[in-house]
């Protein structure tokens, strides 16, 4: 009997709601309201009613007619005691999303739209803080609302922006993949209206890429597969989304003008290094005066680094070991070893094969699992062995040595397996024939030690 009441008590403060059947229009925020509201019992059995209604929705997999009086109980916690439990957000935009897509016209779609996002909003002003950290969570929940407002409304595309905006200023790495997309999307359309500058989204790029890697590299580091492939993909969206605005000409002509007007500023210098970089256009001048500006500005192992790889890709050895040394000084190791390769290159391509053979190991020690060194050695091996040897035996005796390092490749990484084992079939023919071991009474499996600057101990094995 006195559930009764309640309810009667309950449904007579639903006016403004239609029982529940309508969207919230009129609602009006109450501040300094306690947690079960003015009216705590009424508040605490309509909240308990709308709670067992929503299981049961729930444990229908959504699907039974309980989301109608979840609702109806809902809506009144909602009005009368937003401070109750946070579920009444929670819960609240799963039950609207439902409504919006089962809306029967227009009208009812748009005013359930409205009421979403005051759903969100009334959680940000009555749960700031996340129930479990005690951090502020505005960010996350701008989030959300950000996402949903395209979802349901994609025309207001400035508005998603603005929130997906705050959201990340405020969250910045820590904002949802799903973020990062629809907020660069808002951008891309834009643009493409010509509603902002192709520069908004070039630099929108910038940030969010290093905030996705910054993902990438915590979850590499936790072994998180799935995480991985959520950021990768995130990733090769947004890049999709790129490839009209970043063309090699787009970002010279947007930089070219901001590098004429402030030549000295070293923050800009190295937001163009860095984006042609990663688009690949160093080739362009604007890439090699903007590296060689930031160097004499600030010199540090990064821009070091910039310099040599240019040096490098203009075939200026010489003038490119320098910066890549001073480049292997780099806080970031993967770069480090992209280092110490290029300096093998530059040594390989001036015939100095010792040094270049040193600089592969020195990456490899570096890496241990990575196999791209020793397939650089083993290629060094194979370049030489007309130059080290004087007779059938010694001008065939580096291909054991090259071979024995393809193997080490595979061995170390064998995302490598493929392309070593092609390597090893097409040199393994260049093996000494077993007559040449005959001659030189030399038996198979037994030891070799490989002359000239090889200088390497390997196995003897005959060409099949």
């Amino acid at each position: 009997m006195k559930v009764k009441v309640l309810i009667v008590l309950a449904g007579l403060s639903l006016s403004l709601l239609a029982s529940g059947s309508e969207p919230l229009n009129e609602f009006k925020p109450q501040n300094d309201i306690p947690k079960y509201g003015n009216d705590s019992a009424t508040c605490v059995a309509n909240l308990s009613l709308y709670r067992e209604f929503y299981k049961q929705w729930k444990q229908s997999k959504y699907t039974n007619d309980a989301i109608h009086d979840a609702t109806k109980w809902w809506s009144w916690v909602f009005l009368h005691c937003p401070r109750a439990t946070e579920n009444i957000y929670i819960d609240g935009v799963k039950m609207v999303k439902y409504r919006i897509k089962k809306a029967p016209n227009a009208e009812v779609k748009g005013k359930l739209i409205d009421t979403l996002m005051l759903v969100y909003d009334q959680r940000i002003k009555y749960f700031p803080l996340h129930y479990k950290s005690k951090k502020p969570q505005e960010g996350t929940i701008l989030g959300r609302k950000g996402v949903s407002l395209y979802e349901f409304r994609p025309q207001e595309y400035k508005q998603v922006y603005n929130i997906l905006n705050r959201s990340i200023e405020l969250d910045k790495e820590n904002a949802s993949g799903p973020v990062y997309v629809y907020y660069f999307r808002t951008l891309t359309k834009m643009a493409t209206k010509g509603e902002i500058d192709t520069l908004a989204v070039v630099e929108a790029y910038d940030q969010i890429s290093d905030y996705i890697e910054l993902n990438l590299k915590k979850y590499r580091t936790a072994g998180n597969e799935k995480k991985i492939e959520h950021y990768e993909n995130i990733k090769g969206t947004i890049e999709k989304s790129l490839e009209p605005f970043a063309q090699c000409h787009d970002l010279v002509r947007i930089y070219n003008k901001k590098f004429d007007e402030n030549p000295d500023d070293v923050d800009l210098l190295k937001k163009i290094v860095k984006m042609l970089d990663k688009k690949k256009c160093v080739e362009e001048p604007l890439y090699f005066e903007a590296t060689v500006s930031l160097y004499e500005k600030e010199p540090s192992p990064e821009s070091a680094y910039m310099i040599g790889k240019m040096m490098l890709n203009q075939k200026r050895y010489k003038e490119a070991i320098p910066y890549m040394e001073d480049a292997t000084e780099m806080e970031n190791t993967d770069k480090v070893d992209d280092a110490l390769i290029f300096l093998a290159q530059a040594y390989r391509a001036m015939n100095n094969f010792p040094m270049a053979r040193k600089k592969a190991l020195e990456a490899a020690k570096l890496s241990p699992r990575w196999g791209k060194p020793y397939a650089f050695i083993g290629d060094l091996y194979v370049i030489s062995a007309n130059e080290c040897g004087s007779d059938d035996l010694t001008k065939k005796a580096p291909y054991w040595a090259a071979v024995d390092m393809y193997k080490k490749a595979k061995a170390v990484d064998p995302e490598m397996a493929s392309e070593m084992n092609e390597l090893i079939r097409r040199y393994s023919p260049y093996f000494p024939p077993a007559e040449v071991l005959f001659f030189y009474n030399l038996q198979e499996g037994d030891p070799y030690e490989v002359g000239c600057w090889i200088n390497v101990k390997t196995t003897i094995r005959a060409a099949k």
